[in-house]
């Protein structure tokens, strides 16, 4: 089973809407003396939300089911 455009939606949302939660209560100072903690998690998921959009798709392995699209 190879990676599609929704998996990659699925992991993209989630960890976009987290790390910008985690920036915002840094950002607003709801961290408190957890803000280096709040800004590290918020950038590395947001992180990894953009990189798994980077991730190459696989080769359908039906090319005529493909032609519809």
């Amino acid at each position: 089973m190879g990676l599609n455009r929704t998996a990659k939606g699925i992991v993209l949302v989630p960890s976009l809407l987290l790390g910008a939660a985690f920036l915002a209560a840094a950002a607003w100072g709801e961290a408190g003396a957890n803000r280096p903690l709040a800004i590290g998690l918020g950038a590395a998921l947001m992180g990894a939300g953009l990189l798994a959009q980077l991730l190459p798709e696989q080769a359908s392995e039906n090319p005529e089911f493909d032609e519809g699209r």
